[in-house]
């Protein structure tokens, strides 16, 4: 039986971005950006990672797939859930936008495991009828977008819901670190929210049949194996076995 094969999904920035380090005559071209913690988690914990890109077939992608990471980035565009656009809306990426909502709903139709990171966790929540709130100043609550802060050093605790599949893989208090500003406003329809922080903020949710598990903090940066990466990993074997 060979490793499960775990899709993560990352960035598509222009050439420019990287300043100096591009020579002029590649300046209009884009790259794909994947932050090497994500692979290195799926790896810890014994998957075999590949990072997608958004050329090609969504369905076809994901049908090679054992398991899929929607990892963390941009804000999502607020036209989604008919917001209009706050005054510190970060950067918007349309078209990440629309390839992680079709590569997420291929994943569910295909019952592929999915662990949500950040923006994945606000872009399922999103997806499935829900809302956010735009922007949070690092002085609300516990202090949510701890920007001066080490990413692999937990800032903050969440409680996690009891009898949830959360709680089956994690301790009643979990430490972890906090690098966004944006949460959740209403819950998508038919979301179990599974751990928030002291502040009421939703820190977690997850699907009734156990094949979506998405956490707002960044569990790639923290200590590894880490157990939302092995709840991925386990569930995607199962596809392979």
């Amino acid at each position: 039986m060979g490793k499960p094969l775990i899709g993560l999904t990352g960035r598509r920035w222009p050439a420019s971005f990287l300043g100096s380090n591009v020579p002029p005559a590649m300046s209009e071209l884009t790259f794909d950006l994947h932050f090497s913690d994500y692979p290195k988690s799926v790896a810890a914990a014994g998957g075999l990672p590949v990072e997608l890109t958004r050329d090609g077939d969504v369905g076809g992608i994901v049908n090679r797939l054992d398991g899929l990471v929607l990892s963390g980035g941009a804000d999502l565009d607020p036209a989604h859930y008919g917001a209009e656009p706050h005054s510190q809306l970060g950067q918007l990426e349309r078209d990440r936008d629309e390839w992680e909502m079709e590569l997420l709903g291929a994943a569910r139709e295909l019952s592929v495991p999915i662990l949500a990171i950040c923006r994945g966790f606000q872009l399922v929540n999103v997806a499935f009828g829900g809302t956010l709130n735009q922007h949070v100043e690092i002085d609300e609550g516990v202090g949510h977008p701890q920007w001066d802060v080490d990413g692999r050093k937990p800032t903050h605790e969440v409680q996690v819901v009891p009898n949830t599949l959360t709680a089956s893989l994690l301790p009643a208090s979990w430490p972890v670190n906090s690098l966004h500003h944006q949460t959740v406003a209403r819950v998508g329809e038919g979301l179990i929210i599974s751990a928030s922080a002291s502040d009421g903020v939703v820190e977690g949710f997850e699907t009734p049949d156990g094949r979506l598990l998405a956490v707002q903090w960044h569990p790639e940066l923290l200590e590894k194996p880490d157990p939302t990466f092995q709840w991925l990993v386990r569930e995607a074997g199962r596809r392979v076995a």
